[in-house]
């Protein structure tokens, strides 16, 4: 006997008859627009009160305090984004700790799908966001279009005057940074995997190989050498490293060509292979460079810390118990990200190990970590998940600092100079801006 659904038919036939059996009723659709010609109608045809205090209660749930700094007051800034752990300041218990000035998202979190195509009739009363974005202190300038499909890349080479993004189009779009426009479109043969620039050069990932672009010559070169797509791809001691999606395992377990390395000659202006890095045992999806060491994070859910030097395997890293889609150097920390929905904090020992001095958990699978400094020179790490949101964060603490919202996964974000970075949104991208500090008198 379904006693629910009994319970649930009966309070339909109240509705109907316009009895109110819930405090909690629904404001009426039409009344809002001013068309309900129903009565009696079920729903409410006033706006609900709701109870005072509860909001001012929330706010100062999540702790007490000024958010504090690294122990050293240091942030992303200079080389700290490459120096890595180490043992220093092993013990700063900072992470995670919220102050009072929190700033807490509190609109209904969801843009208006209405407001998307063009044709709200709320206006400012639509109870939700007319806006790609939630959060103060930064706002978007544009949002340019132009691929086909998913966008996977975005790089803003150093010194130019041009971006480009990567897509699973298999098309790489260069933009002039000025006017927005689409200068020029390259077809790659396959699926864009991840890209980078270093210096002068860049680099673009596609099935079985890697393009290389001098972006002062317009010499091209492609390396040849990966097993399948190149996920990420990283240069440290004057190597290029891509991890890939490798072979089939051999017969000792491990992923042949998971990791490659390059070393340019230039006698001969050509890249030669370096050395092929095995230990791995499902594709390489992550790469990073810190403290002379190179870390890999796998679709086995393990992270491998190699030396620079020897690139021998030092450690591996078994805490992570799905894909570990993306690493961080952040001063003497390691960061990763996961689609088991945390954020790992990681610092070296005095033995030169590393292990966990925090966890932050999300409701999302993660994709995607970039850091940066806003205009206040605050420390703020942008996370993308798989519920196309990204979310900022301030640091230490992770106190909120917003969200911005996508139609699509966000697979792809790069930090420019001068307070700009960008957000892969479909098969466009959209510019943002921190705002300059508000001056006090």
């Amino acid at each position: 006997m379904d006693l629910d659904g009994g319970a649930g038919n009966n309070k339909r036939v109240f509705n109907r008859l316009g009895t109110d059996t819930s405090k909690n009723q629904k404001v009426c659709f039409h009344w809002r627009a001013g068309k309900c010609t129903r009565f009696p109608c079920s729903f409410l045809h006033s706006e609900p009160s709701h109870p005072s205090g509860s909001a001012a209660a929330s706010s100062t749930a999540n702790g007490s305090g000024a958010p504090k700094r690294f122990a050293d007051d240091s942030g992303f800034s200079g080389s700290a984004q490459r120096r890595g752990p180490n043992f220093k300041n092993n013990h700063n218990n900072s992470w995670g700790r919220m102050g009072a000035n929190n700033k807490v998202v509190r609109k209904t979190e969801k843009v208006c799908n209405y407001w998307v195509q063009g044709n709200c009739t709320f206006g400012d009363k639509c109870r939700f966001l007319h806006s790609w974005s939630l959060g103060e202190g930064f706002s978007m300038l544009n949002h340019l279009d132009g691929h086909q499909k998913l966008l996977s890349g975005i790089v803003l080479p150093a010194g130019m005057d041009k971006l480009f993004t990567g897509s699973k189009d298999e098309t790489l779009r260069a933009w002039d940074a000025n006017s927005g426009q689409c200068t020029g479109v390259i077809n790659l043969g396959g699926e864009v995997g991840c890209m980078i620039s270093e210096g002068l050069w860049l680099f673009v990932g596609i099935p079985n190989a890697v393009k290389a672009w001098n972006t002062q010559t317009n010499q091209e070169f492609s390396l040849s050498g990966p097993a399948g797509q190149v996920y990420a791809m990283i240069v440290g001691n004057s190597l290029l490293f891509a991890g890939t999606q490798g072979q089939s395992p051999s017969i000792i377990g491990f992923l042949q060509e998971g990791i490659l390395a390059w070393k340019f000659n230039a006698v001969t202006n050509s890249f030669e292979p370096a050395a092929s890095l095995k230990g791995h045992t499902l594709p390489v999806v992550s790469l990073m460079v810190g403290a002379n060491r190179l870390y890999s994070g796998s679709m086995d859910h393990s992270i491998k810390v190699w030396s620079l030097e020897t690139l021998q395997c030092l450690q591996t890293l078994t805490d992570h118990t799905n894909v570990v889609m993306s690493l961080l150097c952040w001063d003497q920390f390691l960061l990763s990200c996961s689609l088991d929905q945390t954020i790992k904090v990681w610092v070296a020992t005095e033995n030169g190990n590393l292990e966990v001095t925090y966890t932050h958990n999300e409701e999302h699978g993660l994709l995607n970590l970039r850091g940066m400094h806003d205009l206040e020179s605050k420390p703020v790490l942008l996370c993308a998940c798989n519920d196309n949101y990204v979310r900022l964060y301030d640091l230490p603490s992770f106190s909120k600092r917003g969200k911005i919202f996508a139609k699509q996964e966000i697979r792809a974000i790069e930090v420019g100079p001068s307070g700009l970075f960008f957000t892969g949104d479909g098969t466009g991208f959209k510019v943002w801006k921190w705002a300059e500090p508000v001056a006090t008198t």
